[in-house]
């Protein structure tokens, strides 16, 4: 049927065809827009509409959390967390104080090849540490040589590592190293006679110095003549169970003798006594110990090494003391 006639006016099927579309578009906006409300025209379109929309809000709501589970979630985070942290803490230090004990029993092992190497006996307790003259000096000492055989310099050797004193100043061996126990670092700051931990050095490990005290352990075996392997003999000793051979050394100068007097020379040598024990290695909440190699090579934790019965004003134990004197007393002349 021809939609426009002769004279350009539309004929009536166009017109129909025309008002249905425009009904059509209509009905289809009115669907789309109308949301929660129906029309008679467009009641299939809306009621999808509101299915959709209802649909969508479910789906925000499922997702959604209220403030009060935001909290209780919160709290349980933190209650975890209070359970956790001090399991982590004790296990750090727990590695740490592992460590410091198996660099210990690695002294020990550097102690017995070099006893092997030198007829028995095992090297001196102090070092260049402790400011010997030349070996060339014409008024040099015994004890001037024997600090340059001490043991931080003629071990390291034995397990392929440099001597302590071949580390220029500035640079000497810290916590990281085998020389010293993982949680041995001192605090920046200056110890008495202007001494610097950090720059000058220091030791977290110090030999037991009344091995050298026992009259049967001084002079050295053939005399003070340079070289000087040793002085101590090991075959002598009576119970290696129970003397002191390295022990975890206070580095700390506010800190002395059971954090009680200070100790302002904390750290700078590498022989030392009793006072000088320090308690860095936790175990539980609270309690503080430290690490002690003993003369036959196993390494032990203890709280101190200080017995109760000692007077305070004690510097050096007693000669009868099994733990800090390598040979019986009746062995001393």
């Amino acid at each position: 049927m021809p939609i426009d006639r002769s004279d350009g006016r539309k004929s009536p099927a166009a017109v129909v065809a025309v008002g249905m579309v425009m009904v059509l578009n209509c009905t289809c906006l009115e669907a789309l827009a109308c949301g929660p409300r129906e029309t008679a025209r467009g009641r299939a379109f809306c009621g999808a509409g509101d299915m959709l929309t209802q649909a969508h809000r479910l789906r925000q709501v499922e997702r959604a959390f209220t403030i009060l589970e935001l909290l209780v979630s919160l709290a349980v985070i933190c209650a975890l967390l209070s359970l956790l942290l001090p399991a982590l803490r004790g296990a750090r230090h727990r590695a740490a104080e592992t460590a410091c004990a198996a660099r210990l029993r690695q002294w020990g092992l550097a102690f017995a090849s070099y006893a092997v190497q030198n007829g028995a006996y095992w090297p001196h307790c102090d070092g260049l540490d402790r400011g010997p003259r030349d070996l060339g000096d014409p008024f040099i000492t015994p004890e001037d040589v024997a600090d340059w055989h001490g043991w931080i310099d003629v071990l390291p050797p034995l397990l392929g590592l440099p001597s302590w004193r071949s580390y220029p100043r500035g640079e000497r061996p810290r916590a990281e190293t085998f020389y010293q126990c993982p949680r041995g670092e001192p605090l920046p700051g200056r110890g008495t006679y202007s001494y610097y931990p950090l720059r000058d050095g220091y030791f977290s490990y110090a030999m037991n110095s009344c091995l050298e005290l026992d009259a049967n352990a001084w002079p050295p075996p053939g005399g003070a003549g340079y070289p000087m392997p040793s002085f101590l003999d090991t075959d002598r000793i009576m119970r290696p169970a129970v003397v002191v051979l390295l022990f975890d050394q206070l580095l700390d100068p506010d800190k002395g003798f059971d954090a009680n007097l200070p100790l302002r020379a904390a750290g700078k040598y590498c022989g030392s006594y009793p006072k000088a024990f320090a308690a860095r290695h936790q175990r539980g909440k609270t309690k503080l110990g430290g690490n002690v190699l003993y003369a036959d090579g196993h390494v032990q934790w203890q709280s101190s090494v200080w017995k109760p019965w000692w007077p305070r004003a004690l510097e050096v134990p007693p000669r009868s003391d099994i733990n800090w004197y390598p040979y019986p007393v009746s062995a001393s002349p």
